[in-house]
């Protein structure tokens, strides 16, 4: 679940993961130009693009009440056990598409708890750590799914190693190529996802790859009324629109269960932000 950040008073944007993941495929869908390589294999990069948190899917329809604001558990807020448990699920749900969406998954989840594997400078919070820290009520699963996804990494890339025709998709700089184009993707949802447009402030994305050999810093600068500019631009064209479904929620009463808070959520009118980018 993302809960974007609100001004005290003002209702709050909720979306969920895979609302999330469907703003990550359409910046997946539209990356690349004559200074960025586009995605390759194609297909399969914007399926994972797309579906790499689906993982969540079970705990976004019933999501627990934060009892601090009253609003549903948002990422940073799961229990443990659940938390861990979705990042686990989300590599086996890709690998039912094919080995290299598993493989790709599996390296994003394993990510999340390794500083991104040292290719991304995108913190959640200010100050905040680049790691999803371990948690303390579950450290012992979660270094057993760590593991578990480096065994399903090493199991994926031999099975693509042997075909000639993905062979090429897990050569080193050509994977880490995909892995990094996924992250952007990623953070770059996060960017707008939970924050609200005055918190959005100028951000960098280091580790951007124009191709499997050489990477940029994105500068991201808000303009104001919902346009962004991108210095180097590394979309299609000149001017990208985009859009993220979600629903606007007050607090929810107190003690609410994790069937009532979906059912709550569910309820609302689905909106959506809207977002313009173009060149810096």
């Amino acid at each position: 679940m993302m809960v974007q950040s609100a001004p005290p008073g003002e209702a709050t944007f909720v979306c969920t993961m895979a609302e999330h993941n469907d703003l990550c495929g359409q910046f997946a869908r539209a990356f690349g130009n004559d200074t960025f390589e586009p995605l390759d294999p194609f297909e399969e990069m914007v399926y994972v693009v797309s579906h790499h948190d689906y993982g969540w899917n079970d705990w976004d329809a019933k999501p627990a009440l934060d009892p601090n604001t009253r609003l549903p558990a948002g990422i940073g807020g799961t229990p443990g056990r659940e938390s861990v448990e979705s990042n686990r699920k989300s590599p086996d749900i890709n690998e039912r598409r094919s080995a290299f969406c598993g493989l790709l998954s599996s390296m994003h989840s394993w990510g999340l708890f390794n500083d991104r594997y040292g290719l991304s400078s995108f913190r959640v919070r200010a100050g905040g750590s680049l790691s999803v820290p371990i948690p303390k009520d579950y450290q012992e699963g979660t270094v057993k799914m760590l593991e578990g996804e480096k065994e399903r990494q090493k199991r994926l890339r031999d099975q693509l190693a042997a075909d000639p025709k993905t062979r090429p998709w897990v050569e080193e700089k050509k994977l880490f190529q995909s892995y990094k184009q996924l992250q952007f993707f990623d953070t770059l949802a996060l960017y707008f996802n939970l924050r609200n447009e005055r918190d959005r402030k100028e951000e960098v994305y280091s580790h951007v790859p124009r191709n499997a050999k050489e990477d940029a810093n994105v500068a991201v600068k808000n303009l104001g009324n919902g346009v962004y500019s991108f210095a180097p631009f590394p979309f299609k064209g000149d001017r990208l629109e985009v859009a993220c479904s979600g629903r606007y929620m007050q607090p929810l009463a107190e003690g609410l269960s994790q069937d009532g808070v979906g059912a709550a959520l569910r309820g609302l009118p689905t909106t959506a932000q809207k977002y313009t980018f173009v060149p810096g």
